[in-house]
């Protein structure tokens, strides 16, 4: 059974209470200091580490072929509890300053097409209804799949709204993002319309805004799962996750003329390179219509 660790239960609560972050990032670093500190028992105390025993976690996670993002967060987490150690605690070296981590790979989204999106929010309101649902669930399912498409939010943000985040007069959404910064997303008029037709049938006026089918809050989970469901319906090749809705939202932004720096407050980047990914998406895009297309290409 894994002891009680001091550190790590001070410094989980000072990323809760001071830095307020979100309980997926909260569970993700109590997973990555929980799985060192097991990796190779006894565990030996965080003061007696060095660079080696780092390095060596490192190269037993790459020979196991985890994924180089699954490799970084886990030292993200690592490198975040020894910056509050020196930093906080007075501990006088940080050893995971000398150990380098593999590059980020570089994956370009993947993106649906229009015709794609359109045959995915038509699904909801066409399909036989299952007798398992409520009533209501076709209108709420296609709410989902609107605003995620609209307002290009993330799944976690979509879950927290209330009905008195969405201003039908300004036509907006309030979103909280990451470490609970919060920004306004236009929201187009069918997400709007769609909004406004599964509160009606709902009979949603307020709190939550989107509903279990026995009226509690929905989860990131049962969400997940209405997107799978019409995947699955709509024969679209492409796996279908809410992040992807999140890609093609932007990607499409871009390919139509927005500008990089709108797409990254939309998105609720805190930095302009993490929305450049896009921008070769539309360029691959561009080249191959070029090609195509130009008699001389």
């Amino acid at each position: 059974m894994d002891s009680p660790d001091p550190f790590a239960t001070a410094f989980l609560e000072f990323m809760e209470v001071e830095r307020r972050s979100s309980d997926r990032t909260l569970a993700n670093y109590e997973l990555a200091l929980r799985q060192f500190r097991e990796w190779r028992p006894p565990f030996k105390g965080w003061a007696e580490l060095t660079a080696d025993d780092f390095r060596a976690f490192l190269f037993d996670l790459m020979k196991r072929e985890r994924g180089r993002a699954t490799i970084r967060l886990q030292f993200a987490a690592l490198r975040s509890f020894f910056k509050w150690l020196t930093r906080r605690r007075g501990w006088k070296t940080n050893p995971l300053l000398e150990v380098q981590l593999p590059k980020r790979e570089k994956k370009l989204p993947v993106v649906l097409t229009l015709a794609q999106v359109e045959s995915m929010l038509a699904l909801p309101l066409s399909m036989e209804k299952s007798k398992r649902d409520a009533l209501w669930a076709p209108e709420r399912d296609t709410a989902i799949l609107e605003l995620f498409y609209s307002t290009g939010m993330r799944l976690s943000e979509l879950v927290a709204l209330n009905v008195a985040d969405i201003d039908t007069y300004t036509e907006t959404v309030r979103v909280f993002g990451k470490g609970s910064k919060e920004r306004l997303c236009p929201v187009g008029s069918k997400a709007l319309e769609a909004v406004q037709r599964y509160r009606l049938k709902a009979a949603v006026h307020d709190g939550p805004l989107f509903l279990s089918k026995l009226r509690k809050r929905i989860t990131a989970q049962a969400v997940d799962d209405v997107i799978m469901k019409y995947w699955r319906a709509s024969g679209i090749p492409v796996h279908l996750t809410p992040h992807k809705l999140r890609h093609s939202f932007a990607t499409h932004l871009l390919n139509n003329g927005a500008d990089l720096r709108s797409v990254q407050e939309l998105l609720g980047h805190a930095s302009l390179s993490t929305t450049q990914i896009y921008t070769h998406v539309s360029t691959q895009r561009m080249k191959e219509v070029y090609e195509s297309a130009h008699p001389r290409a």
